[in-house]
């Protein structure tokens, strides 16, 4: 086999008894000159066919259709074939490969093959080449991108709508090369097992609320839902100032600072303006200014047509955390699977930069015949299931426009179950509390000495008479809590049949009061 030799700038490429694509589709009167370097492409295939593993290199870099020449495409395919199955890939292996597939008159023959592992690029040489031909080919997508809209838009009859939906989804696709592009498009993501399983943080980290109770965790959307008027943005704009620095708890439970917060106010900007006017003080003007950067309006596309524009947004403004208010107005059919599909793209592309997000959200309307007090679900959630399947939190506030006590309840959890507690507006104010009337600690010691069963808690913390088997059970393990952490006794009860038997009752131990002289 021949010696490598360098390429360089002045040396005239192989040449092979083929024609080079057509410069713009025909018809558009473009005299566009398609980006091409095919001394960088011979280099390419030359260090591939000269060292096998270097295929293995380049194939993280480029897609076949990169190449600009035709009968380099085809080679490459080769190649790859060859590799596929553990094959040589020197130039009498890629020649015996192409008279097989009968492509190899129709690349230049074997003296055209042959003379290419003569232009090797010694060393990791090759991956170098690879990247220039991947962004020529980037920019001929790109071209080609403008001739089709250009094309779209000077039709007859032209429907600039349609025109639209060609341009969105061109820059779709072009937003997609960018991210199989160079960098190792094939393991940008990937690790091995062990890795995977022994550095991945197994233990969600909070932002809001505490280890194993975490509202929301990081790396996890939260979605706060419910019908108009029962909070929503109320509890949202003091999470978002927690964020900052300017609060510390929200509903009792803390809220780790982070460095700059996107509030995307797609809904009802103004008076959005006006309930953070309530909480906002003088003297936070400067953090505001530095850390709190408000959209105030529609997005420039909706985001299950551009589902990368989220991560670009807080690309562009330096944001750490994103708040969404709300899925509706940027989410082109919340009813349809495919554009929730395209919205939890988004949200993961933009959970897998390290940024944080925020979703508020609207349930489906309820019928007049439905309970006031009936426990929410997760299908009580407006739209595709797709937005609920990806979030990592769901907190669901019920009640009525204006009610100055709502429910909340935590529908999807991370670890350990919020709720459900009342939680107090206070609207003048623009703050939110947690109502500890219904706290089961509060109730234990209400109790006296007479305690209280798993029963009875999830009765008064219902307020339903005939509790469900799952609140029965989670008002066990809340006083098995008290009782591990000293704050009850538990007295376990007695077996027997129907009517038998006594139930495991808890009672709050008794605070003593040092006196000190």
């Amino acid at each position: 086999m021949p010696q490598p030799t360098a390429i360089g700038p002045g040396d005239a490429p192989l040449t092979a008894p083929f024609p080079h694509p057509l410069s713009a589709p025909a018809g558009t009167g473009s005299t566009l000159n398609p980006p091409h370097n095919l001394d960088a492409e011979v280099v390419v295939l030359g260090s591939c066919l000269f060292v096998g593993d270097t295929v293995d290199r380049v194939r993280l870099v480029l897609e076949p259709g990169d190449f600009y020449r035709p009968a380099h495409t085809t080679i490459w395919h080769a190649l790859l074939e060859l590799r596929r199955l553990e094959a040589p890939t020197d130039p009498i292996a890629v020649c015996h490969q192409l008279r097989r597939t009968g492509d190899l008159a129709r690349v230049g023959g074997s003296p055209y093959v042959h003379s290419l592992a003569s232009h090797a690029a010694a060393g990791s040489g090759a991956e170098y080449y690879a990247d220039i031909v991947r962004k020529d080919a980037d920019l001929r997508a790109m071209q080609a991108m403008a001739v089709r809209l250009l094309q779209g838009a000077s039709a007859e009859g032209a429907d600039p709508d349609e025109v639209r939906a060609l341009m969105n989804h061109s820059v779709q696709e072009v937003s997609d090369r960018s991210r199989r592009s160079s960098g190792g498009r094939l393991e940008r993501y990937a690790v091995d097992g062990w890795s995977f399983v022994t550095d991945t943080a197994t233990d969600a980290t909070p932002i809001w609320g505490e280890p194993g109770k975490a509202a929301w965790a990081s790396g996890e959307s939260l979605m706060l839902v419910g019908p108009p008027g029962v909070g929503k943005s109320t509890i949202a704009q003091q999470i978002v100032l927690s964020r900052l620095g300017l609060l510390s708890m929200v509903l009792d439970m803390p809220v780790q600072p982070g460095e700059k917060v996107l509030y995307i106010a797609a809904d009802r900007p103004s008076q959005l303006a006006r309930a953070f006017s309530r909480i906002v003080r003088p003297a936070d003007e400067a953090i505001l200014r530095r850390k709190l950067v408000f959209w105030s309006g529609p997005l420039p596309a909706s985001l299950n047509a551009e589902p990368q524009l989220l991560a670009e947004l807080a690309a562009q403004h330096g944001a750490d955390t994103v708040v969404i208010d709300s899925l509706k107005d940027v989410v082109g059919k919340l009813t349809d699977d495919e554009a929730g599909l395209a919205y939890n793209n988004a949200r993961q592309q933009l959970l897998r930069d390290g940024v944080e997000l925020l979703e508020l959200h609207h349930q489906r309307k309820q019928g007049q015949d439905a309970p006031r007090n009936q426990r929410p679900v997760l299908d009580q959630v407006y739209g595709s299931a797709w937005f609920t399947a990806g979030a990592g939190s769901v907190l669901f506030l019920s009640g009525a426009a204006g009610d100055p006590i709502v429910q909340l309840h935590h529908l999807k959890t991370v670890n350990g179950e919020i709720g459900p507690f009342p939680i107090v507006h206070d609207h003048p104010r623009g703050t939110s509390r947690v109502d500890t009337s219904l706290d089961p600690l509060t109730l234990l010691r209400q109790a006296a000495t007479g305690g209280l069963t798993a029963r009875q808690l999830a009765e008064q913390v219902t307020g339903d008479r005939n509790p469900r088997p799952a609140d029965v059970a989670k008002a066990r393990r809340r006083l098995e809590a008290l009782a591990k952490s000293g704050h009850a006794t538990q007295e376990s009860g007695t077996g027997g049949g129907a009517g038998g038997g006594q139930a495991t009752r808890w009672r709050a131990t008794v605070r003593h009061i040092s006196v000190v002289s």
